[in-house]
């Protein structure tokens, strides 16, 4: 009775150090995936097929048409990416290298032999269908490193002092209860907290 019991507990150790593993070797590092004019975050791990496609991202945003496969977007990436394969179940809103080239981004569950890249942040499977367009072909994709948002290379102070006052968003929008984050006031950066 004592080895059976030791041995459930190097299993349950085993088991609980495979997890810990993967949440130790999380990036801080966001992946922005933008479809049909939609962006969602996701988080990378901390590996070198991801810490290459950050870098080839750094210059310039990377478009890719994907095609549903009944579980994945996937598609050739355009480039080759050093792969750590290993045998997994890749879960909805995990993304994976495929062969070293291919993306493939997860709706529903699949095992294979992958490189782990990351997961998308915080969408239900439902959500995640919806927004990786389950079901159609020649998806475009865009990953970035930003959400989208274009930063404010300098203002042109408005002469009309009807505007004075007024707080707006880093987008142009006029914010009327802001909340916490950086703003335009008055020709001028503000911070809220």
């Amino acid at each position: 009775m004592k080895h059976i019991l030791l041995f459930l507990a190097v299993m349950l150790l085993t088991g609980c150090s495979k997890d810990s593993e993967v949440m130790a070797q999380t990036m801080t590092q966001k992946l922005y995936i933008t479809i049909g004019g939609q962006t969602q975050s996701a988080t990378l791990v901390d590996n070198d097929a991801s810490r290459e496609l950050v870098a080839a991202l750094q210059s310039a945003p990377i478009t890719v048409t994907l095609n549903d496969n009944n579980f994945e977007i996937w598609g050739p990436l355009g480039r080759s990416l050093t792969t750590k394969n290993e045998q997994m179940t890749a879960q909805p809103g995990d993304i994976v290298l495929y062969n070293g080239s291919n993306i493939c981004i997860f709706y529903a569950g699949n095992s294979w032999s992958y490189t782990r890249l990351g997961k998308i942040d915080g969408l239900s499977e439902s959500e995640l269908r919806t927004f990786l367009k389950a079901g159609e072909s020649n998806i475009s994709v865009t990953l970035s490193l930003s959400s989208g948002t274009n930063a404010i290379r300098s203002l042109t102070p408005n002469s009309s002092s009807k505007d004075e006052g007024n707080i707006y968003s880093l987008n142009g929008v006029r914010v009327n209860n802001p909340s916490k984050g950086i703003y335009i006031k008055n020709g001028n950066k503000v911070v809220i907290k």
